[in-house]
């Protein structure tokens, strides 16, 4: 028996799998948004191609005008100007005798005012006599056209050729008056010729030419000019373009007897108006949505009535919370009168609504004496619209008389509709605040006080440190004298025992004079007294320190080395300070090297221009720059983060207080003192002064910093 065959099988049929339904609705969804997306894209390139084939009607529409307005102004200007030539005629048949013949050009000249002057010149163009318009004052400098320029004689020329008038080009005439007058004036001569032999010339006022001719119809909303025919623009009248706006340009060609004009009209459009059959589907849309309009109507009725109750609660709550508040308000509008005011400004100054409400210049709780003051400042401020958010101070007279201080917080008062109304100000009475703050600065003055007499404390101890190496130098001395006096025969001293004697007794009065000037430094330090500047010579400062650092300096086996060049200049300063500033960073370099091989002690005193690490451009500003170099162990991080704390030493019998001092005195000076570690070991201070004689400048460090 054969086998029936598979198609003829009866057999149900088999369910699809489900990501083969996934797939037929992700097929079924994107045909769906296709057609929405394709008929979107239809419906907006249709609106796009009406709004554009509507904007290109519109341009072409008014180019067309344009070009029509540009034809008729040319038409007009040249029947103007052919007008003109007729009047101009007239005067031939004037009498040649001047007086008649100014009379006549005068009554001329009032009826045109586009002609600026007319000149009556001889067959060889010299000028016979010349009538100015009464409208403007003098505009030609008469020395100048008394000579025919050459483009008039060429103009003059090809009339009389060609028996009719003719045009010279046009050149350009600056104002002779009022004298010192900046501007002037296009002038275009026409010249006619007289049966007689002479010439008539008439100066045309290119603007004036224009403005006359043309009317202000053709100017309203657009720019007319005149240019030559490369491009060159003579004169233009008419309204200025605006920022945005679309041009549109129409250009004729004035062609004239001798010389060729380009009258060019530009015009200024925002938008282009809409097509006008657009109107018909505007009408037929804004039919159906007043259907739906008046369907809305209702229901934004009883939303109106929702909302205006809201509204009445808010200005309720609105009107509380100005009452509430402590700070006062005021409205002025954009006449300066006042609008508004809150109770706490009402009880700020003392004086009823009803006193301050429409005051504008005669403000009540303004002092008398400033009152003009203030009204002036407020008027300044409200006209640059400069109102500071940080606010500003005044004074404030209450109704009492009594004054009080308020800051005042003042910004434009702009309403709903963006456009502003007035201003707002908002007043606080800072009495309360500014007694605070004298309490404040008296402690203040109290706690300075308390820092002078501390650091009179430390001055007294610097002091009796300071003096210690003078009264010892002193006493050394006067030792030596005694010793050199004390003889038992009672003989007559020797010269050169005399000369030993004269030098110790005058190293005597020196430290004594160095222990005054310390003592006096202190004192003037405490009562805040500016010493006495001068100009001293760098190797002064450090010849004056020498003996005293080289009696430590042999005690601590430590080498002296001075580097000063000879040629450096003198620096403003107090040499008494600066000495002891020198001398206190000469003392603590050699004691920096106690723990150094005694062959390694050395310690380098310098001076040099400042154009190195200490001040990046304060070579230019003319700045010097002292150092002291040691070679010791140096200084660590931890160290240099307090070197110049007072009462921060490292050595036990140390005080902590003489580079605090140091950098004191440096300061004062207007220079700058700071360390950094020397090659290949020990530490350099290094300090700046300025160069007597030199002009003002910034710190050395402040220098470094502005920009260049």
């Amino acid at each position: 028996m054969s086998k029936p065959p598979q198609a003829a099988l009866d057999l149900p049929a088999t369910p699809p799998a489900p990501w083969r339904r996934t797939l037929r609705a992700l097929r079924s969804l994107w045909r769906r948004w296709f057609l929405w997306v394709l008929l979107a894209v239809l419906v907006m390139g249709l609106l796009v191609t009406v709004v554009w084939l509507a904007g290109r009607h519109e341009v072409e529409q008014v180019q067309v005008r344009l070009d029509r307005d540009t034809a008729d102004a040319v038409a007009d200007l040249r029947a103007g100007l052919a007008r003109n030539v007729q009047s101009l005629q007239t005067l031939q048949a004037a009498p040649q005798d001047p007086a008649q013949w100014g009379a006549a050009a005068a009554e001329l000249l009032r009826g045109h005012r586009e002609w600026l002057r007319i000149e009556w010149r001889d067959a060889r163009f010299g000028l016979l006599h010349a009538v100015d318009t009464p409208y403007r004052p003098e505009v030609f400098d008469p020395a100048e056209r008394v000579e025919a320029s050459p483009d008039l004689v060429m103009a003059c020329t090809a009339a009389r050729r060609q028996r009719s008038a003719a045009y010279a080009p046009s050149h350009y005439v600056p104002f002779v008056q009022p004298p010192g007058t900046a501007g002037g004036l296009e002038v275009m001569d026409l010249c006619l010729p007289l049966e007689s032999g002479g010439y008539l010339v008439a100066a045309y006022g290119l603007r004036g030419m224009l403005g006359e001719m043309l009317g202000p119809a053709l100017m309203r909303g657009q720019e007319v000019s005149l240019a030559e025919t490369d491009g060159t623009r003579l004169v233009s009248l008419g309204t200025a373009r605006r920022v945005g706006n679309r041009v549109f340009t129409a250009q004729q060609l004035l062609d004239l007897p001798g010389n060729a004009l380009v009258l060019r009209v530009d015009g200024w459009r925002t938008a282009p108006d809409l097509f006008p059959n657009v109107l018909t589907g505007l009408v037929t849309a804004m039919s159906i949505a007043l259907v739906s309009v008046l369907v809305l109507l209702a229901r934004d009725t009883r939303r109106r009535e929702q909302a205006e109750a809201e509204l009445s609660d808010a200005l309720a709550f609105r009107k509380a919370m100005e009452d509430s508040v402590m700070t006062g308000l005021r409205a002025r509008d954009l006449q300066g009168r006042i609008t508004y005011v809150n109770p706490a400004f009402c009880e700020m100054v003392g004086f009823a609504p009803e006193e301050l409400l429409g005051a504008s210049r005669d403000v009540p709780y303004w002092p008398s004496e400033l009152a003009h003051e203030y009204w002036q400042r407020q008027r300044q401020r409200q006209a640059s619209g400069d109102f500071a958010r940080e606010g500003f101070e005044s004074v404030f007279q209450r109704k009492d008389g009594t004054r009080f201080p308020v800051l005042i917080f003042e910004a434009p008062l702009v309403n709903a509709q963006r456009v502003q109304t007035g201003w707002m100000s908002a007043f606080i009475d800072i009495s309360e605040q500014r007694r605070i703050e004298e309490i404040s600065r008296a402690s203040q003055e109290r706690l300075q006080a308390s820092a002078r007499l501390a650091a009179v404390g430390e001055m007294a101890s610097l002091l009796s440190h300071e003096l210690t190496q003078p009264l010892a130098a002193i006493a050394s001395y006067a030792t030596g004298s005694l010793n050199l006096l004390a003889d038992p025969a009672a003989a007559p001293v020797p010269a050169p025992e005399r000369e030993d004697i004269a030098m110790a007794v005058r190293r005597i009065a020196e430290q004594a004079d160095r222990a005054g000037q310390v003592i006096r430094s202190v004192h003037d330090f405490v009562r805040r007294r500016d010493r006495t500047r001068e100009a001293v010579a760098p190797r002064l400062l450090f010849d004056a320190v020498l003996p005293l650092v080289g009696l430590q300096a042999r005690k601590l086996g430590v080498r002296i080395e001075l580097d000063v060049p000879a040629d450096l200049p003198a620096v403003q300063c107090d040499p008494t300070l600066v000495e002891q500033v020198i001398l206190n960073l000469a003392r603590n370099g050699m004691q920096a090297m106690d723990g150094a091989p005694p062959g390694q002690r050395v310690l380098c005193l310098a001076a040099a221009r400042v154009g190195g690490p200490v001040s990046a451009g304060a070579a230019a500003r003319r700045w010097l720059a002292f150092s002291v170099t040691d070679r010791g162990s140096g200084i660590d991080e931890a160290t240099a983060a307090r070197l110049f704390t007072p009462f921060f030493t490292t050595r036990p019998d140390g005080m902590g207080l003489g580079l605090s001092l140091c950098r004191t005195v440096v300061e004062q000076h207007g220079g700058e003192l700071v360390h950094e570690p020397s090659a290949p070991c020990g530490t350099v201070f290094r300090f700046t002064l300025p160069v007597a004689g030199a002009a003002p400048a910034l710190p050395p460090a402040e220098t470094a910093a502005a920009p260049g």
